[in-house]
């Protein structure tokens, strides 16, 4: 039976017209101008609407090979509904404009034998637009591969879930077949989000915004979960993502295979110079195999 999760933020966030759509991603993926490579087994990308971090995402999107990948675990963070555990999609297939992506019902079974998961009915799947927001890069850069998905919403974890998660999810990453995309954006500034944090020795307040998201990137290429714990808990920021981030951290630190984060773009929505401003951060990463 199958049971669709509509694009339900597209003709919103995004166009829904597939020929501009495509024509968007292929345009942002040329400037980004990356080479393809094969030991890149994961990305951290950002997932407003694209006309703010469209261009951005193409940075972590654009690394992709996907010659050899025939699943996507997606880990996205939830807006909307509470939970502290990770729930699993219940569709068979997600919807997009430029082609759907049909879901491992093989793998979300496997995943719901642990008893660790819960289910996410499809009102709560399809208000959720953080793993929306990496779908239609995913059809643009497997279009003619083969690909399913794997969508685990990530709730409000402890520390020590957080680690369970990511031992559970490890094994995947080793199977070269397997990719994870991990939706996040960084420091949502301004009195709107309840956050003003501003270091004045850094000058403008824009600046002090990129001095505290790029010491939360610099954290997450340790590849050090409790390091990062350590920061969100002393800065606060309000990275959106952090827990898919931080059980990201713990599958590859208990992977057997090395792979080392790399942010490769940071973008601000826009430059914040006094307190009435306003802004959201995005960046970008490839989680590479460490040769």
């Amino acid at each position: 039976m199958e049971k669709i999760r509509r694009a339900s933020h597209a003709g919103s966030w995004y166009t829904d017209n597939p020929n501009k759509l495509s024509e968007e991603l292929d345009g942002w993926i040329r400037a980004a101008g990356l080479p393809k490579s094969s030991d890149v087994r994961g990305v951290i990308a950002p997932h407003a609407g694209y006309s703010y971090s469209g261009r951005a995402a193409a940075y972590a999107f654009g690394n992709i090979d996907p010659t050899n990948i025939t699943r996507v675990f997606l880990l996205g963070p939830s807006h909307h509904y509470y939970t502290p555990k990770c729930a699993l999609s219940t569709a068979t297939v997600y919807k997009t404009p430029i082609g759907d992506l049909p879901i491992d019902l093989e793998v979300i079974e496997e995943l719901k034998a642990t008893g660790k998961f819960e289910l996410m009915n499809l009102r709560v799947d399809e208000a959720e637009h953080s793993m929306e927001m990496h779908l239609p890069y995913l059809s643009k850069v497997f279009e003619g591969h083969p690909v399913k998905i794997i969508p685990i919403l990530v709730g409000a974890l402890s520390a020590e879930n957080e680690a369970m998660y990511g031992k559970k999810l490890a094994k995947y990453v080793d199977d070269p077949h397997n990719f994870f995309s991990v939706s996040s954006d960084f420091c949502h500034w301004g009195s709107r989000f309840n956050y003003m944090y501003y270091d004045k020795k850094y000058g403008a307040i824009h600046k002090s915004i990129e001095a505290l998201d790029k010491m939360g990137m610099d954290i997450i290429e340790t590849g050090d979960a409790d390091a990062f714990k350590q920061y969100l808990s002393e800065y606060d920021n309000t990275i959106c993502g952090r827990h898919p981030i931080s059980v990201f951290l713990h599958i590859l630190s208990n992977s057997s295979t090395k792979i080392k984060i790399k942010f490769l773009r940071y973008e601000q929505s826009s430059q914040c110079k006094s307190t009435r401003d306003s802004s959201v951060s995005y960046a970008s990463a490839a989680a590479k195999v460490d040769a």
